[in-house]
């Protein structure tokens, strides 16, 4: 018989903001995830696989926003389950990535030295020396890390800002996850929270417009990108938070702007604060008049622009290599330098003049676009032969682009959501956590797992929901 999620009331409680103390850093240790998750397995156990679930589960989600190409986007049954005392451990990862984000962002303007090392056009570099009229000079990020839960190590895969997605699918797929028989069995057992990724969202960018000198009593946010590239689902249930804010947003093409006077319009009218989604190398990518104005309109800085285009040397993926030389003693205290040169993979940068002989063991291997974003050109070297291998880096080296230390994720066993998964087995899939900042505090967790080399959109990851649960 089928269950009808819908039918059922979502009571799970928000996590409470975190204390100072419980942002200390610690050693690393087993987290309690593994038992938690082990949990919730049990449930399902007990309700001989919950495949009635499933179908549910698919049904809710397509009443939602959180969508792939007109049905329910990819879901794991078990969701990735924390404790309280597992979030302090991910607070400090994030909040100690995200200073030596924002001390990097800051020499950056600096140090012509230090720009050097990223290659930039001069174009891209007089964007990313603009300055921002609030604290948090990157006010969104999110910090992509892979970690075993066993023993508490991590190793970084990327660095996101701004326009950091997986917000609507982790709510949508959290919420989705506690409606389950087996998640409301679990929950019936346990003290679950749920992070509020969406409020923590809207504040940071509310609070940097503020911050910026905004006044209006009803601000007119717009977030700009192009048409092609939002998800267009996420900003209409950030309508309705924003709106619960006493502000209003509205998505606009960059295609639609214009700037004259000190006044930034789109096609409904004038903005009081941009939050910019768009992604620099897209930007330079499709030239057209609103663009420009963009540009205009954040180097005279009449217009509040969270998500300013300092942002950019932090996201890409020349980032890391830059954190490994030794310029970084430059900017960085002793304690970061540490930190990154134990969590950071090695990373280097290609050009026609390297060596790529170095890289030819391809298991140990992964090559990224500098500039990419979304796993496009991602390419694992333990997928390819010998030979396509061999292609890859020749690309990279023509092109500019980077070879990375390949970090094997930890896998926890899962099983896909949906009619896909009911009556399936579970099998390992190999997990990667993206820790949100907002306003450079941690505000939550994305999280996919997969069973390709590479977690993307591309390769049938799956969407995880991210519980709390336990002292």
């Amino acid at each position: 018989m089928r269950d009808n999620l819908s039918g059922h009331e979502f009571v799970a409680m928000p996590v409470e903001p975190l204390g100072a103390d419980a942002r200390c850093p610690r050693e690393a240790a087993p987290l309690d995830s593994l038992e938690l998750e082990a949990a919730w397995r049990a449930c399902m156990a007990e309700l001989d696989g919950d495949a009635a679930s499933h179908a549910a589960g698919d049904a809710r989600l397509a009443g939602t926003n959180a969508l792939y190409h007109g049905g329910p986007v990819q879901w794991s049954f078990v969701p990735k389950i924390f404790s309280r005392a597992d979030t302090s451990y991910l607070a400090w990862i994030a909040e100690t990535t995200g200073r030596i984000m924002d001390k990097l962002t800051k020499r950056f303007a600096e140090d012509a030295e230090l720009r050097r090392r990223f290659g930039f056009t001069p174009e891209i570099e007089e964007l990313c020396r603009m300055s921002v009229p609030y604290r948090t000079r990157i006010p969104i990020a999110r910090v992509d890390i892979f970690l075993d839960e066993r023993t508490g190590a991590f190793k970084f895969c990327e660095l996101n800002t701004d326009g950091s997605s997986g917000m609507l699918v982790t709510q949508e797929v959290t919420a989705t996850n506690l409606l389950t028989r087996t998640g409301r069995a679990f929950g019936a057992a346990h003290d679950v929270a749920v992070f509020d990724i969406y409020g923590a969202c809207a504040d940071a960018v509310l609070g940097s417009y503020r911050e910026a000198g905004g006044t209006a009593s009803v601000p007119q946010v717009v977030a700009v990108d192009y048409a092609e590239s939002i998800v267009a689902e996420e900003i209409r249930e950030f309508e309705r938070v924003f709106a619960k804010r006493g502000a209003r947003l509205r998505f606009a093409d960059i295609r639609d702007l214009s700037y004259e006077d000190g006044v930034l319009r789109d096609g409904e009218g004038p903005i009081d604060c941009i939050w910019r989604r768009v992604v620099i190398s897209e930007l330079l990518e499709k030239p057209c008049p609103g663009a420009s104005a963009l540009i205009a309109c954040a180097r005279e800085g009449r217009v509040p622009l969270v998500g300013g285009f300092c942002t950019w040397p932090a996201a890409t993926k020349t980032v890391f290599a830059v954190l490994g030389d030794p310029i970084a003693e430059t900017f960085l205290d002793a304690d970061e330098l540490a930190f990154v040169r134990e969590h950071v993979p090695a990373t280097y940068l290609l050009d026609e003049s390297s060596d790529l002989g170095a890289f030819k063991d391809r298991e140990r291997w992964i090559a990224k676009p500098r500039d990419g974003y979304n796993s496009v050109g991602v390419t694992a070297g333990r997928d390819c032969t010998d030979d396509e291998w061999s292609e890859v880096l020749a690309n990279m080296a023509q092109t500019g682009g980077t070879v990375q230390e390949y970090v094997v994720p930890f896998a926890t066993p899962n099983v896909e959501g949906g009619a896909a998964g009911a009556g399936e087995p579970l099998v390992p899939y190999m997990n990667m956590e993206g820790l949100f900042l907002f306003g450079g505090r941690f505000g939550g967790v994305f999280t996919r797992c997969g069973r390709a080399s590479v977690i993307g959109e591309f390769s049938g990851r799956l969407n995880m929901g991210c519980v709390v649960a336990g002292a």
